[in-house]
């Protein structure tokens, strides 16, 4: 239950930015693009215990972001379930993205002009053309996200620790187990939780991929 929060809470937190991110490195061409997809994608690639260092040096009592949250709201993320979901959301961030970015460059243009011709603000056009055929792209990476939350290990045991009911998620649970010793009963039954969980996000996210892409078709 416990990574199921976290989970739902990093993807509905990264949900908005993600989309915003998705919709600037997909219709909009700036100096510095280069440089900020590849921020947006370095979670991908970069090791997790350094992103998860990166988050306590930042989001830590000591921490710049971290001792203004305390100082102006008493809000601690560091060994803290919110802390976890904010590890899971910066490493589900690149997946969520790309999937959303394909979505969009998947609308044709031509629709949105010709919305902006009948009269439509940029904004509204943007609300209903783009932002509806862009749906099942914002749902599977929503659903990707989300699996890649429940296998979120490495930034979360380095920012948020592996506290029992409050940070230990499935991953770390898993880990625990595997160093205790008669724990084999318990990582076998986590660990097929979290395999069936996890496949079914993927196969969600894939079902709706393929229906997106059905529908573009039958617009076509």
């Amino acid at each position: 239950m416990l990574s199921l929060r976290v989970s739902f809470v990093a993807v509905l937190v990264s949900l908005p930015i993600a989309y915003a991110l998705a919709w600037l490195l997909a219709r909009r061409r700036f100096p510095g693009m280069i440089v900020l997809d590849a921020l947006v994608h370095l979670p991908l690639v970069l090791p997790p215990v350094v992103t998860g260092w990166l988050l306590l040096i930042a989001f830590g009592r000591g921490g710049e972001i971290g001792a203004w949250l305390y100082e102006n709201f008493g809000i601690t993320l560091v060994f803290n379930w919110t802390g976890a979901a904010l590890a899971a959301a910066v490493m589900a961030l690149p997946l969520m993205v790309r999937a959303m970015r394909l979505s969009i460059e998947a609308v044709d243009r031509r629709l949105v002009g010709a919305a902006r011709t009948l009269g439509a603000s940029s904004w509204k056009a943007f609300l209903t053309v783009t932002l509806p055929l862009s749906i099942p792209g914002i749902a599977a990476g929503a659903m990707l996200g989300f699996a890649r939350s429940l296998g979120e290990f490495g930034a979360t045991i380095t920012f948020a620790a592996n506290i029992a009911g409050e940070t230990r998620t499935l991953p770390l649970a898993i880990y625990t187990g595997l160093q205790t010793p008669g724990g084999e009963d318990a990582v076998t039954r986590l660990a097929i939780i979290s395999i069936i969980l996890s496949l079914g996000a993927l196969v969600l996210s894939e079902w709706l991929v393929r229906r997106a892409q059905g529908g573009r078709a039958h617009v076509l």
